[in-house]
């Protein structure tokens, strides 16, 4: 499993922990915001099966992150901050955020949830200022264009997780923290959509003026419209929220066109990466093969069926629906593509390493 972006040719897949992926907790984010649309759908069993799955899924990723900083500190730590791969990191945040409004809106466990929103914070903040302050003081910096890709809006959907479980959270418990929840939800909406500006800026410059291969095209540039549609799930929640909080009510007009702006955004950037997509997959013949980076694209369109149905609602349009079926319809078979491939790997995987250790003067493949 690779820990980083590269430009050559997929390899052959290899199980080590060494070289585990940063950003694998993409797959709680996937399966947590699938889980998610299919209840707002009312697809219950969908819903409970996918939520018990991820309980176990992240149960796993946090043995196995530990297990790797405590057998492989210099390279668990190195990942960290390298600009390539320490972003993936903020998917532990993010998954921990989503397991929260999962365990709130699914099965009412506020104990829990209230645990895992406030290690989402945490999270958030240790990773947040070590990350970025160690890109900000290493003294040996890459270029523009093999320093950033779209997995630095991992930042945006993490801090906008807390948003949206900020706002679960605040709707389902009384005073006196109620307000300050919704305050805390607000301030890191408005601050992760501040984050995607300046990143965004950034990555749509290397798209224009930089010398772009199919490698350079890395599954977590869909993260490009997943940051815009986690922004309008979270804004949507503030919106049904503001009657609950005089604040908000004042901001209204505010909070509602910033959410269509967000929405409006996310959704430019469909069709942008389908057309990108075929020219790498079709016109360059860029082999389709797993890579835990690819739950950073499967994300992406969980979250725009769930922030679109949401956005329906709190703006009382009505005429929504039909393109978040689309939409959910399209995750559920990319998520369960990419689960299928996930599962292939790690067969083949396991058995080479045991082929390997019946016959070791073979070597290694």
């Amino acid at each position: 499993m690779k820990s980083a972006i590269d430009n050559s040719q997929p390899e052959r897949p290899e199980l080590r922990l060494a070289d585990m992926s940063p950003a694998y907790f993409g797959l709680v984010m996937a399966t947590g915001i699938i889980s998610l649309a299919a209840f707002m759908m009312r697809y219950d069993a969908l819903a409970s099966g996918l939520f018990y799955l991820n309980i176990g899924q992240y149960s796993l990723l946090c043995v196995l992150y530990g297990l790797r900083a405590w057998r492989y500190p210099a390279r668990f730590f190195g990942d960290m901050v390298a600009h390539l791969t320490g972003p993936g990191y903020f998917t532990a945040v993010a998954g921990t955020g989503i397991l929260a409004s999962q365990v709130m809106v699914l099965s009412d466990e506020l104990r829990v949830g209230k645990a895992l929103w406030g290690l989402a914070v945490v999270l958030w903040l240790g990773l947040t200022y070590t990350i970025f302050t160690a890109f900000t003081v290493r003294r040996d910096k890459p270029t523009l264009d093999r320093g950033i890709n779209g997995g630095w809006l991992l930042a945006v959907v993490a801090t906008q997780s807390l948003s949206v479980s900020s706002a679960l959270l605040a709707a389902r418990i009384g005073q006196p923290y109620r307000l300050e929840l919704n305050f805390f939800a607000l301030s890191t909406w408005l601050w992760g959509g501040m984050l995607y500006i300046w990143m965004m800026a950034l990555i749509f410059y290397r798209y224009a003026f930089f010398h772009f291969s199919p490698g350079d095209l890395s599954p977590p540039y869909w993260i490009n419209m997943g940051a815009m549609a986690i922004s309008t799930l979270a804004g949507s929640l503030l919106i049904l929220n503001a009657p609950q909080a005089p604040y908000l009510a004042s901001l209204l007009p505010f909070l509602k066109g910033f959410t269509i702006f967000y929405w409006a955004t996310g959704s430019w950037w469909i069709p942008m990466l389908l057309l990108l997509g075929v020219w790498r997959h079709i016109y360059k013949r860029f082999p389709l093969r797993y890579d835990p980076l690819y739950w950073g694209a499967v994300f992406p369109l969980g979250m725009y069926a769930a922030c679109t149905w949401q956005l329906d609602q709190a703006m009382e349009f009505g005429f929504l629906t039909g393109l978040t079926h689309a939409f959910f319809y399209i995750a559920v078979a990319a998520w369960t593509a990419t689960f299928i491939g996930m599962l292939y790997t790690l067969a083949t995987s396991f058995m080479a390493l045991s082929r390997r250790a019946s016959n070791p003067g073979r070597g290694r493949y």
